[in-house]
């Protein structure tokens, strides 16, 4: 039995190789998406297509098979999923409920700690409570985080984020339709005025940008991946909620409640679902893609239901 779902294709796709760009809109890898390919299960404007065509503006149409991906064992303490390793550096796939690194007034799992305990040995450069760490996700947020085992890595990674080297791409469910599908955000963000456990769009914050673009609309909420320029704290939940479309159950920035409890969801709807990098000391690049977690995966089937 098979679920047939209609994509308008973003014009930021258009012209993409169609096993690639459906990789994108879906939220699969390149591997299943050529699969659907191969079984002729994917048609633009009733036409089949196959995985070395081009995109093109119209509507696909794609029969998904009714089933279910294996859920990758978790193979460090903690439910975290050793996506990479070698001698200079970890990719870790974080689960949600899992703080990057200790923190005052925190007081559950962390990464560096998870790490610990399965023996993996971090750099030895940064603050104590966070060697090793080169970027952070919220603990609500699921998916990719890359750390430092050397201290060479550790110091070319900084440096690479800082320089905006790292593509960092994520995907989310922000309420609503947004106008246009695809675009910019350019707001400086700071500290909430009155909420000093919020960020906010604030004259005299920091720079920030964050690229869109809406991969598949729904009646109330639409799948959008975002591309970071930079990485200020709360980036995305705080640039979707000044454009007026909060993520799916981010109440903290102003998600409505009641789509939250009808998605089954207690938590943002966003999930870092593919990390690039140049490798510190190879030269190569490194990319590596996150497959949704269960929650938000249930939550999308709600959603196309």
């Amino acid at each position: 039995m098979a679920d047939t779902r209609y994509l308008p294709v973003p014009d930021a796709l258009v012209g993409e190789r169609v096993d690639a760009g459906l990789a994108r809109m879906l939220g699969l890898s390149r591997t299943k998406a050529a699969e659907l390919l191969a079984a002729g299960a994917v048609e633009l404007d009733g036409r089949a297509l196959g995985k070395s065509d081009r995109l093109a503006e119209g509507i696909l149409a794609v029969d998904i098979p009714d089933e279910r991906e294996p859920v990758a064992e978790p193979s460090v303490p903690g439910g975290l999923v050793l996506v990479y390793e070698d001698d200079d550096l970890a990719v870790v796939d974080k689960p949600v409920g899992v703080a990057a690194h200790p923190s005052p007034g925190w007081t559950g799992p962390t990464v560096v700690g998870a790490l610990a305990s399965a023996g993996v040995q971090l750099a030895q450069y940064g603050p104590a409570e966070r060697q090793g760490i080169v970027h952070r996700l919220d603990v609500g947020t699921t998916g990719l985080m890359v750390v430092a085992k050397s201290d060479t890595a550790y110091t070319a990674l900084k440096r690479a984020f800082k320089e905006r080297e790292v593509e960092k791409v994520y995907h989310a469910v922000a309420q609503g339709h947004m106008d246009p599908t695809e675009g910019t955000i350019d707001a400086p963000i700071g500290r909430h005025p009155t909420a000093d456990y919020r960020f906010a769009v604030v004259q005299g914050g920091k720079p920030s940008i964050t690229h869109y673009v809406v991969l598949e609309m729904f009646p109330a909420a639409s799948l959008v991946e975002v591309h970071l320029e930079t990485g200020r704290t709360h980036q995305i939940r705080v640039h979707m909620a000044a454009m007026r479309h909060p993520l799916a159950g981010d109440l903290t920035y102003g998600a409505d409640p009641r789509l939250a409890q009808r998605l089954g969801i207690e938590r943002q709807w966003l999930h870092a679902r593919e990390l690039a990098f140049e490798h510190p000391t190879r030269g190569e690049e490194l990319r590596v893609v996150s497959e949704y977690p269960a929650d938000l995966l249930a939550a999308l089937e709600v959603l196309r239901s």
